[in-house]
């Protein structure tokens, strides 16, 4: 695990156990271990093949305490389910207290390790400092978060009087190691709830998921992680905005072992007594949460059985829960949209190689009105679009019987850039806006796209909102905000409240907890959501060029391959759907990016857009 480190003095070997698919047993060398000196940056072990389980070894007799700090650093990146290795490096009491599954934090590197005074380890009293530059953190709900600054901890450790060994008597709770551990060692997976605005089967509409994506230790049982994560709720970020079908107190029986699909792909879930009373339709809420959760995990999971309480609850298909709730990923679009030489709006089939674009039945697509950007519903039946000089935003059914109506909405900034933005629509049927007038800039709501506009609440917000995309789930929504000469993505969470009916008339609407996506980039010019908690996204580090990326929700980057380069991108869009191809809008016009393939310019013309 890592290369030679140098160091002072004759060397030590600490030795790891690999255990490789086929049950081939592989026994790797992992560093030469100083005895004396302090320790040098603990190497971070590169990306292996995902088969393969690594396990540290114990400490030797007489290890050093250098040996004892670096053994104990190394055992942290070990797929250990429980860290027991990690605990024989630490003193009796200190393995009976220590936390790991507290946080995990990311480091740039792999942590280096100094002693504070090498010279004083005959008093049998010894500390050492663990520092390195932080990239992030996962909690104790596994939620990632990005982080910057220093990591200076400290250890302690102390000889034995029984014994003479060395052993770690203080140590920080939690788990730390480098990027290159992390990425081998943990996996991005996405649990799901259900939007909370949204009644579900109380009123006829099947509920709305939502992705909470987590990390788990991928080669220590994923799948029964996940459903102990899944089973025992949101994220605290996420949590005011949806719910769970699992009753308040469920969890896995506790004789419950690894849990594993057989050999048809159905997976048994036993619950404790709490879910015992649950109905059938219930039941199916808590199924399909399962089954959305567990897709991309292998072995693949065809179907989920529920029992509780010596019997069955309920049984569901991967199939059958695409019926009990929908999913943005469920939601294949019809068409891609734009806005033509014509300024008129026009569309092509989604999946087809034809380029000829049609303009759109009704008003919008005969050009009576010049437009500059569009927006279309995601069922397809109601589009918006803003008048070519940025002033008034239009909204028209895509009939053929269809007209103009006067604007639903005018912005006063003086010049087009300060005007509005390109709208975006929600799974409920509502249109989001920002104007970015600078001596008024505000966020706007028109519910069914023709009421009133609703100004929405963004306390916290710093700056003025210059992009606006919502997620298909209605309770999340990516805002690009201008701060002096930065250009932040930021993700907020959309909370509802009803009006009270004597001070409020209407709903209060509100984005809070905005959470950067994207710290690395300072100039952020396009974004569209591209999938479920994914966006991808074109800007610029500092001093850097331009690029195009895929990001989490959460801030961290998926292991997909980046989009190929594409010079001069003014306007992207991504489907939910990731079988649908990435369209751009560039100096070559309308290009798309097939799945494996290279971008294929499509027509001429600007602004495209996916539903949503």
């Amino acid at each position: 695990m890592g290369g030679e480190r140098g160091g002072h003095g004759r060397g030590a070997s600490v030795r790891a156990v690999a255990f490789a698919a086929g049950g081939v047993v592989l026994l790797a060398g992992c560093a030469s271990m100083p005895d004396s000196g302090d320790l040098r940056g603990v190497e971070s072990t590169p990306r292996q093949d995902t088969q393969v389980r690594v396990f540290a070894m114990p400490p030797s007799e007489d290890a050093t305490p250098t040996q004892i700090v670096q053994g104990f650093l190394e055992a942290l990146t070990s797929d250990d389910p429980d860290y027991k290795t990690a605990r024989q490096y630490l003193t009796r009491e200190a393995a009976k207290t220590w936390r790991p599954e507290l946080s995990t934090t990311v480091l740039s590197d792999g942590p280096g390790a100094q002693a504070d005074r090498p010279d004083r380890q005959d008093t049998g009293s010894l500390s050492y400092t663990l520092t390195g530059t932080k990239v992030a953190t996962v909690d104790a709900q596994q939620s990632y978060a990005p982080a910057s600054g220093s990591y200076n901890k400290l250890v302690h450790l102390t000889r034995d009087a029984e014994n003479g060994q060395w052993r770690i008597d203080a140590v920080p709770q939690g788990v730390v190691m480098g990027k290159s551990d992390f990425q081998r060692n943990y996996m991005s997976v996405n649990k799901y709830y259900f939007a909370s605005n949204n009644a579900g089967t109380a009123s006829g509409t099947p509920p709305v998921a939502v992705a909470d994506p987590v990390f788990v230790r991928s080669h220590v049982d994923p799948t029964t992680q996940m459903v102990r994560s899944l089973i025992g709720g949101p994220t605290t970020w996420l949590d005011p905005v949806v719910r769970s079908s699992f009753p308040t107190g469920t969890a896995l029986r506790k004789d419950a072992g690894p849990l594993a699909p057989d050999d048809r792909g159905r997976l048994t879930v036993p619950l404790n007594d709490r879910a015992a009373e649950v109905g059938v339709g219930r039941c199916e809420e808590m199924a399909a949460q399962l089954l959305f959760t567990l897709r991309n995990l292998g072995p693949a999971v065809e179907e989920v059985e529920l029992r509780a309480d010596g019997g069955q609850l309920c049984s569901l298909t991967r199939e059958g829960a695409e019926t009990v709730a929908t999913r943005g990923a469920l939601q294949q679009p019809d068409y891609l949209y734009f806005v033509d030489d014509e300024h008129r709006l026009v569309r092509i089939a989604a999946g087809s190689s034809d380029t000829e674009p049609d303009p759109v039945p009704g008003a919008l697509g005969e050009g009576e009105q010049a437009l500059r950007s569009v927006a279309v519903a995601r069922d397809e039946r109601t589009a918006a679009g803003v008048g070519i000089d940025g002033r008034s935003l239009f909204v028209a059914p895509l009939a053929s019987d269809s007209s103009l109506v006067e604007p639903v909405l005018r912005s006063r900034g003086k010049t087009e850039e300060d005007r509005l933005t390109t709208p975006s629509w929600d799974a409920r049927g509502g249109l989001w806006v920002a104007d970015r007038d600078p001596a008024d800039p505000r966020l706007y709501l028109l519910e069914k796209g023709a009421e009133e506009p609703l100004e929405v609440r963004t306390p916290g917000l710093d700056g003025r909102v210059r992009a606006v995309r919502v997620a298909a789930d209605g309770v999340r929504i990516a805002l690009v905000v201008e701060k002096g000469d930065r250009r932040s993505l930021l993700i907020g969470r959309i909370e509802r409240s009803e009006p009270d009916g004597r001070t409020e008339e209407r709903p209060t609407v509100t984005v809070l907890q905005l959470r950067s996506a994207t710290p690395e980039l300072e100039q952020v010019t396009a974004m569209s959501w591209a999938g479920e908690s994914r966006l991808v996204v074109v800007g610029r580090e500092h001093g850097g060029v331009e690029q195009m990326k895929y990001v989490e929700v959460d801030g961290s980057t998926p292991d997909v391959p980046p989009p190929a380069a594409l010079t001069g991108v003014k306007a992207v869009t991504a489907s939910e759907d990731e079988g649908a191809p990435l369209v751009a809008y560039s100096v070559d016009g309308i290009v798309r990016l097939p799945s494996g393939a290279q971008w294929q310019q499509v027509t001429k013309g600007t602004a495209p857009v996916y539903p949503g």
